[in-house]
């Protein structure tokens, strides 16, 4: 089995310094990347700030005799984020992957959460992605074999409980990314994303007890002690590697498991010329909702 090399390549990770991130560096700097890791070392409401926690993880990979330079760096800030990128561009002479997955984490109940954390969540998530993405475009366009991977998260679907801000952001950040694939693709620029599940300081069982209003207990058991946060990263490695042919996919990955994420569109309904009616959809929305011979939503379908 041939190894996933990125020997010479220059990848940016963001949220380098914990959790998800922090092994994605790992991972990725034992394959011979030349990286620039960025965190802003933030409490995971997105309040705060610690610079230690990116000068951790660099120290550990440089001593480790691999190639990184931290930024203490915010990507919710436009600027900040730029500086993220000419760094990389700066320092290695080009760019060549893109890891967003600066992330936050605050779940409450639509009516228990203040205004401004829908906002941190949007800034952070979203826009920090945003941010990141659309500074390094022009220099992706420009490499060999460039490519985004995006952090997203199985909450879009709708599933998990005390989550409108998180999963919300989560959503547009995975829109974006079917969005920014689709535009990619004239220039041989991949764009994916990674739906991580793992256990991290936003899924400890104090958090998950809270979150799904049930005992600490239910989530202290050998499953959750499988859910590592390196069991994550064989798919962000795989995504960004120029091997991957995949385009506007995201692909749930961890506790030993890998599925995709789809969109389908189901066969539906045809209206009658004289019934375009309410009641006409009401008498026929089983057939709307079944999803026997749907559609798979692809990017190919511009083809």
């Amino acid at each position: 089995m041939s190894e996933l090399r990125f020997d010479g390549k220059s990848v940016i990770v963001t949220g380098a310094g914990r959790g998800f991130g922090r092994e994605h560096a790992r991972e990725l700097a034992k394959r011979g990347a030349r990286l620039v890791l960025a965190d802003y070392g933030v409490e995971m409401s997105g309040l705060g700030s610690d610079p230690s926690i990116i000068e951790a993880i660099t120290k550990e990979i440089n001593d480790n005799g691999g190639e990184a330079i931290g930024l203490f760096a915010n990507v919710a800030d436009e600027k900040e984020a730029a500086n993220i990128v000419q760094t990389a561009v700066d320092a290695y002479g080009k760019l060549d992957v893109v890891v967003n997955n600066a992330g936050i984490y605050a779940g409450n109940w639509i009516e228990d959460t203040d205004n401004d954390q829908y906002r941190r969540m949007v800034d952070m998530h979203y826009l920090g992605t945003v941010w990141v993405s659309k500074a390094a475009w022009p220099h992706l366009k420009e490499a060999e074999h460039g490519a985004i991977v995006n952090t997203s998260s199985e909450a879009i679907i709708g599933h998990i409980p005390k989550s409108p801000d998180y999963a919300g952001a989560k959503g547009a950040v995975n829109s974006f990314t079917k969005a920014l694939a689709l535009n990619g693709r004239q220039h041989g620029l991949r764009v994916n994303a990674v739906a991580p599940r793992g256990n991290t300081r936003m899924s400890t069982p104090e958090v998950l007890s809270f979150v799904y209003d049930a005992p600490i207990e239910n989530f202290q058991n050998e499953m959750f002690e499988q859910m590592l946060p390196e069991y994550v990263s064989p798919a962000v490695v795989y995504m960004a590697h120029e091997s991957c042919p995949l385009n506007g996919e995201t692909i749930v990955c961890g506790a030993h498991m890998a599925m995709r994420v789809m969109y389908v569109e189901t066969k539906g309904i045809q209206f009658p010329q004289d019934d375009v009616s309410p009641e006409y959809l009401r008498d026929h929305i089983d057939e709307v909702l079944d999803p026997t011979d749907g559609d798979l939503v692809t990017i190919d379908m511009w083809n």
